[in-house]
């Protein structure tokens, strides 16, 4: 199979080519890129392996580009050098392009570091993780553009199968797995995204070696989950990521959400599956990672709060509160983001039971006033939440529920049109309050605030200074408070 055509639409094969040349290193595209291209799907990253110095090959690149454009500090292409890791990595007109020497590496028993020496080709394929990830086209000039595929990854491909490259006598996915064990989540990860099957050899070792995933930093550890999060359905590699046993060691909280008990007949549904099912309603109509998570973590306060009541039965009171309290936590645990991408998923957590809730009443301005200031720019992400929670088997219940939240939808825009909730403020500060009683911060001006604050949710004050700042008077009254001399005149309020 020969790739000459492909490598030709694109000038970055044949600078590196010709940079290869010149160093008279022998160089091969590796690995992602190879794979992608056989599975037709686009992509910009490129690895390069060369019989020699990757981080030379890569600035002889750079070299070889500026000199042919007359551009010393040309901006369109940048170097980026690690020599701890004997790697480079060059920008080049919105492609990434990845540089390394053929190597030998191993991992010990009892580290996250490798050892690594310098290797040929074949040795560079072999310790590759898996057989469609060992795929290489040559940029030499006697075999240029021919493939190589020394354990038949392509067949893998057509049979989409996950397998790694060393045979069992030569120490198979075992030997794999132990020089790096981020490879088991790799694998699941792979399988995930590509819709593929594990080897039953590799899928057995995974297992037998789960608990060596607790030798790799959570850093790694995270960016594959959420690469399986964000394949077309996660589900699937949750569910693989359960049966091998990874998923008590990298996220146990999750774990507990299995199982459904029963007493006196009456059962609750197993909210790890449900959980992975709103995921997957998630996964159909957004690709938000944070959205995904969301679903992720709706229910993971369940566990703590499930209670058998009798005459009622299983009861979960709470859970959103709790839910959203616990996500600071396991995204500070998990290595996730503390910032914003957190607070979002913390929102969604503790309000996702409250569209809900008013699907099944009678519908008050109110209600919703409260539902689009709390959800603010949210609010489109919590309802396709909210509208992923409804798993019922029952089609005619899944069905009224919907045709709910769309009742729901249309009042709250009618509601948002009117009031302009999203950007929702009092105009009732806390500074105006501490101007107008002479008053330092204190329980009584957060008393006030509230007050207000709800009044104008209730509809029963608007929010304009002539309503409110009367309204914020008389709640000061009734804590003692008496507005101070030049303070707010109510006759000049408009």
């Amino acid at each position: 199979m020969n790739f000459t055509e492909t490598l030709q639409d694109n000038p970055v094969f044949d600078l590196v080519a010709r940079a290869a040349a010149a160093l008279g290193v022998r160089t091969y595209v590796i690995g992602g890129f190879v794979r992608d291209l056989l599975l037709k799907r686009a992509s910009k990253d490129v690895d390069f392996v060369c019989v020699g110095g990757g981080i030379e090959l890569a600035e002889k690149v750079i070299e070889l580009y500026q000199a042919g454009t007359n551009q010393g500090n040309s901006t369109e292409v940048s170097l980026a050098v690690f020599k701890n890791f004997g790697t480079a990595q060059v920008k080049f007109k919105g492609w990434e392009l990845e540089f390394v020497g053929a190597r030998k590496e191993s991992y010990r028993p009892d580290s996250r570091k490798p050892s690594v020496e310098d290797g040929s080709l074949e040795d560079d394929q072999k310790r590759r993780d898996f057989t469609i990830n060992a795929l290489a086209i040559s940029l030499n000039r006697d075999d240029y553009g021919q493939l190589l595929d020394p354990f038949d990854g392509v067949a893998d491909l057509r049979r989409k199968l996950i397998r790694t490259p060393l045979p069992l006598s030569q120490g198979g996915p075992e030997l794999t797995f132990s020089d790096d064990p981020l490879r088991m989540m790799r694998a699941i990860r792979f399988a995930s995204q590509l819709n593929f099957d594990i080897d039953p050899d590799a899928f057995d070792a995974i297992v037998r070696m789960s608990d060596r995933v607790g030798i790799v930093s959570q850093e790694r550890i995270i960016d594959e989950l959420n690469k399986i999060i964000l394949s077309p359905t996660p589900s699937y590699g949750f569910k693989l990521l359960d049966s091998a046993g990874l998923l008590d060691h990298i996220f146990p909280e999750f774990v507990l959400l299995k199982g459904a008990e029963q007493i006196d007949g009456k059962g609750h549904k197993d909210n790890f599956y449900h959980t992975l099912q709103v995921l997957d309603n998630v996964a159909r109509v957004s690709d938000d990672l944070w959205l995904r998570w969301a679903a992720v973590l709706h229910d993971i306060a369940k566990p703590a709060t499930k209670r058998f009541e009798r005459g009622r039965g299983w009861t979960f009171h709470g859970h959103e509160d709790l839910g959203a309290r616990m996500v600071p936590g396991l995204f500070r645990k998990l290595k996730l983001p503390l910032n914003e991408k957190m607070r979002f998923v913390r929102k969604l957590v503790r309000l996702h039971l409250r569209p809900i809730a008013l699907s099944k009443e009678t519908i008050t301005d109110s209600a919703l006033r409260r539902l689009l200031v709390e959800a603010g720019e949210d609010i489109e992400a919590l309802m396709i939440l909210c509208r992923a929670d409804i798993t019922s088997k029952d089609g005619n219940r899944v069905k009224r529920y919907l045709a709910n939240f769309d009742r729901v939808e249309e009042l709250m825009k009618e509601v948002e049109a009117r009031d302009e909730l999203r950007t929702f403020q009092p105009v009732i500060t806390g500074e105006l309050i501490m101007e107008t009683f002479g008053v330092k911060p204190s329980r009584e001006v957060g008393i006030i605030k509230e007050s207000v604050r709800e009044a104008i949710l209730e509809g029963s004050v608007a929010n304009t200074l002539a309503a409110a700042v009367p309204f914020m008077l008389e709640e000061g009254r009734k804590l003692g408070l008496e507005p101070v001399a030049d303070s707010v005149n109510t006759n000049d309020l408009t």
